[in-house]
């Protein structure tokens, strides 16, 4: 019997080395506590992939009178956005996805006519997050970054002489963007929504000596999972 308990004891203390090295492995294990726990999905910690939806509100600004947007345009924002932890001690987060944008703005001509700029970009976004939790289900999220974005269509648009020409062509706007991306989320459950700054850098205009910048203000809504 004792012999028994000696082997078993030997396999045991065999066993707890390997157990107590791998159980922060475990999808229970929680990186907030230091714990298993089973009763908890561990929001802070886990990779999370969204869905943004939105309206945009957006203008050009431009040393080029012909090119020179600066009155406020609507657009459409749609988006895919994936969220990865940079550590496991704060709800910090790297977010990036893609997102079909778009921007542009207007001007008045006179006599009620106007032109409109009208620039659809693919977006990719470069954010740090930061997830301040409120309680169990809501949090505020505010992040800051940048964003890279190539345009894919849009037309500028001459009311007054009823014209309409590609936004893209080599007279007009360069097709690559990018910036500054900054603003503020609130996450209630799984359902979510911010408020988004895009301070365009590049310089969007092909003459070498005029430049032209993307604003934009978006409302985001969606889903994360």
């Amino acid at each position: 019997m004792k012999k028994i308990v000696f082997i078993l004891m030997a396999m045991l203390m065999a066993v707890i080395p390997s157990t107590a090295q791998n159980y922060k492995h475990s999808k229970y294990y929680n990186q907030k506590t230091g714990h298993l726990d089973y009763g908890s999905n561990n929001k802070g910690v886990d990779t999370y992939y969204g869905i943004r939806i939105g309206p945009g509100f957006s203008y050009i600004t431009s040393d080029d009178s012909r090119l020179d947007g600066g009155d406020w345009q609507t657009g459409l924002n749609v988006g895919v956005v994936a969220g990865f932890p940079l550590t496991y001690s704060d709800p910090l987060y790297l977010e990036t996805g893609l997102y079909y944008i778009e921007k542009g703005g207007k001007k008045s001509l006179g006599g009620g006519k106007k032109m409109t700029y009208d620039l659809n970009y693919l977006e990719i976004p470069v954010v740090v997050k930061f997830k301040y939790e409120i309680d169990d289900d809501l949090t505020i999220e505010p992040f800051a970054g940048g964003y890279f974005a190539a345009g894919v269509g849009g037309k500028i648009k001459n009311f007054a002489e009823r014209e309409a020409q590609s936004s893209f062509r080599s007279n007009n706007f360069r097709r690559l963007d990018g910036g500054l991306r900054i603003g503020c989320g609130i996450g209630y459950d799984m359902f979510y929504a911010d408020l988004t700054y895009d301070l365009g850098l590049a310089n969007i205009c092909h003459d070498t000596f005029d430049k032209a910048r993307n604003r934009a203000v978006m409302l985001n809504f969606g889903v994360n999972f």
